[in-house]
């Protein structure tokens, strides 16, 4: 059930990687498009009932990244826009995402006991190492533990 959720959710986030790549201007939405469209602060102020000076603040706000999600969301609709919104994993996947929070744990837990059995005089070889960590990271990716993500 659980590699069904991950593959479900990991699909609709590779809808967002292309979005990752596209850069706004530093004035951001709001003020890009209505300039391209010609529209006036005051303009757009009358589509959300709001001021000159409100829609001014809207852009800065959005430019500062202090913005709610809300409020991008109105201003959109005012401009006849939809807002999108939403995550896209660092490693390109969630799956990718998952292996490398699972290997970085599987490494602190190997290398932890490892020095314990140094210290007993029983030291792994490298090879040993390298094939426990592979075997614990894909323990972890099956049984997902909360510890993952601490």
């Amino acid at each position: 059930m659980k590699n069904l959720q991950i593959d479900q959710l990991s699909q609709k986030m590779q809808a967002f990687d292309k979005v990752r790549r596209v850069k706004v201007s530093e004035k951001g939405w709001v003020h890009t498009v209505r300039k391209t469209l010609g529209m006036s602060l005051e303009q757009l102020g009358k589509k959300l009932s709001l001021t000159r000076a409100s829609v001014g603040a809207i852009e800065k706000r959005e430019a500062e990244g202090s913005i709610t999600l809300n409020s991008l969301r109105e201003a959109a609709k005012a401009l006849d826009m939809e807002l999108v919104y939403g995550f896209v994993p660092i490693d390109g996947t969630l799956e990718k995402h998952i292996e490398r929070k699972a290997e970085r744990l599987a490494s602190k837990i190997v290398h932890r006991t490892s020095q314990s059995m140094k210290l007993e005089d029983q030291e792994n070889s490298v090879q040993r190492l390298v094939k426990a960590i592979q075997d614990r990271k894909e323990e972890i990716i099956r049984e997902m533990p909360k510890a993952l993500w601490d």
